[in-house]
């Protein structure tokens, strides 16, 4: 709350800064460009014949009509801003805000003349074709004012919004490069199980047992094998993939765990059949399971416990019982930061990492692709 009043004051000092700055350049620009298109006007030649506390009222008129143009410049500008956008209608934009200046700086100009002549009278005591050449010049001269306000708020509008782009292609761009970067290490996961010696000489080796005691479950378990595989080099590459599909490789993976370590393992799966059709990264379900058998001890004695349950809000919980290793071997963790990375590029929501005493708990939004 301190922070957004800090910025809100912020913005505030800005925003006058901006005004009196412009406000002083209108100022010097009225003197300015009145030298220029006429250096000879007699008002120039007796100017300083007034006394000082004439000049000062003139100054101080003058400055006043500057701060005018220039508060009215802005507001026409910011209200604009709402209503039309130089990127999507330039054209109207460019008609209306010119229109509106023009009217602006005329009333001001007219009121202004009114109140210089019922002020001092003495200023109407001129010749009438000089009155009117001073009057239309001056206008013209407020009216350029108004237009290099306008010019000056609108290159600035212009350039802030190039900026952002900018910015936005340039974060577009890295996020696409970590996107890249994570499902790269996710493939590499996937290769490193495919080629992992271990996992394919013990699998082999169960399967070859499996043939000489019990053909049908050799059978079955072959063809489990398959799947894991043809899952692995389908769909390694791919962002998400719909929930059933990660579930039926799932129960394929869930089989050669369960006829390798026995009753050391047990899972149990229980979806909700509304969210099968949502979409989860691939191998996310594989990693968390990698995970959970990794840091804990999986024994006939003691079985370590999987859940793959729906939870609430579209939730998927993967949980496990703790039982942990005597000797805990190094851990890189990336399983679970490729998992975190993923999501941080394909949904708003993040994966939600819970633990106590007795149970660890990961929670992974499914994504509505």
């Amino acid at each position: 709350m301190v922070f957004k009043m800090e910025n809100s004051r912020s913005q505030l000092m800005s925003k006058r800064g901006k005004s009196i700055a412009l406000a002083l350049l209108s100022f010097a620009m009225l003197y300015v460009f009145s030298y220029m298109l006429n250096p000879y006007d007699s008002w120039w030649q007796y100017y300083f014949t007034r006394t000082p506390l004439q000049i000062l009222e003139e100054l101080a008129i003058s400055l006043l009509i500057c701060i005018i143009i220039s508060l009215s410049s802005i507001s026409i500008h910011e209200r604009l801003n709402r209503k039309y956008s130089w990127i999507e209608r330039p054209l109207r934009r460019l008609l209306i805000e010119t229109a509106l200046n023009i009217g602006s700086v005329i009333l001001l100009v007219s009121g202004a003349i009114i109140v210089i002549m019922l002020i001092d009278k003495k200023s109407v005591d001129i010749d009438t074709i000089d009155r009117e050449v001073g009057i239309l010049q001056w206008t013209m001269i407020n009216i350029f004012i108004a237009f290099v306000i306008s010019a000056i708020h609108t290159g600035n509008f212009l350039i802030s919004n190039w900026k952002d782009a900018a910015l936005e292609a340039t974060e577009h761009k890295l996020r696409s490069t970590r996107h890249k970067q994570a499902a790269a290490e996710a493939e590499l996961e996937a290769l490193k199980l495919q080629l992992d010696p271990h996992f394919v000489f013990n699998n082999l080796s169960v399967l070859s047992e499996l043939i000489l005691e019990d053909q049908q479950l050799g059978y079955q378990y072959s063809e489990s094998f398959a799947k894991v595989y043809r899952y692995l080099l389908v769909n390694s590459k791919r962002d998400l993939i719909p929930l059933e599909e990660e579930i039926k490789f799932l129960r394929a993976y869930i089989f050669l765990l369960q006829t390798r370590a026995g009753t050391g393992l047990h899972f149990e799966i229980d979806i909700d059949p509304a969210h099968l059709n949502l979409h989860i990264p691939p191998m996310t379900l594989q990693l968390l399971i990698e995970n959970a058998m990794k840091h804990n001890k999986h024994l006939k004695s003691d079985p370590l416990k999987i859940l793959v349950v729906s939870g609430k809000d579209t939730d998927l919980v993967v949980s496990n019982n703790i039982l942990p290793l005597q000797q805990k071997g190094s851990s890189s963790g990336l399983g679970l930061q490729n998992i975190i990375q993923r999501y941080q590029l394909l949904s708003e929501r993040a994966p939600r990492i819970t633990a106590d005493d007795a149970f660890f708990r990961v929670s992974i939004p499914l994504i509505k692709a």
